[in-house]
């Protein structure tokens, strides 16, 4: 039995893999809620829905998103859940600055990466990509 709940691992997978922002946040709230609401798997989404907003011409909802979920990954080790959460803390700081900075130095949106440093999840990401989840699995 994995360490890693499926539903993280795909979030991982349109994280990184698909850059799908939107799939991203459903099958990271379905989590979020299964777990009791952790803040870290919120922290994970708001990020995830940050980008989602920038790319969909929201740089308000963006900024409300970059910002709260950096709050709430704030208090976590930067290697928590086999990944680097420090440099995605460090990444989204820097995305969140030129948000800030949009109306004076406009910038088109772009990704981010999750990097991932267990094996385990490295892994299960693989055997994700060769079986992918077919649209929204968990309707």
């Amino acid at each position: 039995m994995s360490e890693y709940d499926r539903l993280y691992v795909a979030f991982l997978y349109y994280f990184n893999d698909q850059r799908d922002y939107f799939e991203c946040h459903e099958v990271m709230e379905e989590l979020w809620l299964e777990e009791g609401r952790n803040p870290l798997y919120q922290g994970l989404l708001q990020i995830a829905v940050g980008l989602y907003h920038h790319l969909n011409g929201n740089p308000s909802g963006s900024i409300k998103l970059f910002s709260a979920g950096l709050d709430k990954l704030a208090p976590y080790p930067v290697h928590t859940l086999g990944i680097d959460l420090g440099l995605l803390v460090k990444d989204s700081e820097v995305y969140l600055g030129k948000l800030l900075k949009l109306k004076e130095e406009p910038f088109l949106p772009y990704d981010l990466d999750i990097k991932i440093l267990d094996q385990e999840l490295e892994d299960l990401l693989e055997d994700l990509k060769l079986d992918p989840p077919v649209g929204s699995e968990h309707d």
